[in-house]
């Protein structure tokens, strides 16, 4: 299997290093092109992968096409190659927000296979979550294998896409408000004297080690809550004042927004 990116940013660099680390694939079988030279080219050197001078290259020469490029600048690119890809019909994998498997279809034909994945940040970190769904040409051996691939840097499942936008909020804005959160309970322990360092060191273990300890079993995140809260004390102090200012809320609203907005978003 050969793998080309049409784009190598952030998210496009952290799936190859993620992909090229779990044996996978080789850096050999992989090629990409990014309209900056610069940031293709720290990439080549990072991972070993061939750094293409085009986007019908990377076409050319593979057998899965990743489109890694920001949403908006998506239709620009698939006017240049959607004849390429028309004719050759390689797997193509799109990673554009807010992309449907409908506009994708639209652009590419009913014949190409399309496989539409909604990673987070945290693939930057081998500790991503991706949502995946295929259209009505791709087979389910080519779904198992961007499962697979999505895997590499993270965990990955195959969801329906009418459930993409709440996903999306779920997976894929909750880290900014996690790190808001954490800001937050940093900001609080600066408050009662702990230094940054401390108190941002403190909070961050924190979230790192409840999510582990959620995952470490088939927990309800109530049963855990209730393992740390002993009557009258501390923690059930700060719940009920985090309650009182509508904290759980809040977060669903969150969630509400981010979905409402997605959908004004859709191109």
């Amino acid at each position: 299997m050969r793998i080309g990116f049409i784009g190598a940013g952030h998210m496009a660099g952290a799936i190859i290093e993620g992909t090229i680390a779990s044996g996978l694939v080789e850096a050999s079988q992989i090629c990409a092109h990014d309209i900056s030279a610069d940031t293709l080219g720290a990439v080549a050197r990072r991972t070993g992968i061939a750094a293409f001078a085009g986007n019908e290259e990377v076409i050319a020469a593979s057998d899965t096409v990743v489109l890694a490029v920001k949403p908006q600048v998506l239709p620009s690119v698939l006017e240049q190659i959607a004849g390429q890809i028309i004719l050759k019909k390689p797997l193509v994998v799109s990673i554009a927000a807010g992309v449907t498997l409908a506009h994708l279809d639209g652009w590419l034909g009913p014949t190409v296979p399309v496989v539409r994945v909604m990673p987070n940040l945290n693939v930057a970190v081998g500790q991503g979550m991706s949502a995946v769904v295929g259209n009505a040409v791709a087979t389910d051996a080519q779904v198992a294998g961007v499962v697979e691939l999505f895997a590499a840097v993270g965990k990955s499942t195959i969801l329906p896409e009418r459930l993409f936008p709440a996903f999306g909020a779920v997976a894929g804005a909750s880290p900014a408000w996690v790190f808001l959160f954490v800001e937050a309970l940093a900001r609080g322990g600066l408050a009662a004297g702990m230094t940054k360092r401390q108190a941002r060191e403190a909070a961050t273990q924190a979230v790192l080690g409840s999510a582990a300890l959620l995952q470490s079993g088939d927990w309800h995140p109530w049963e855990l809550i209730d393992q740390v809260s002993s009557p009258g004390g501390t923690t059930v102090a700060g719940l009920n004042a985090l309650e009182e200012r509508g904290f759980s809320a809040a977060v669903v609203a969150g969630v509400a927004a981010a979905i409402a907005r997605d959908a004004q978003l859709a191109p």
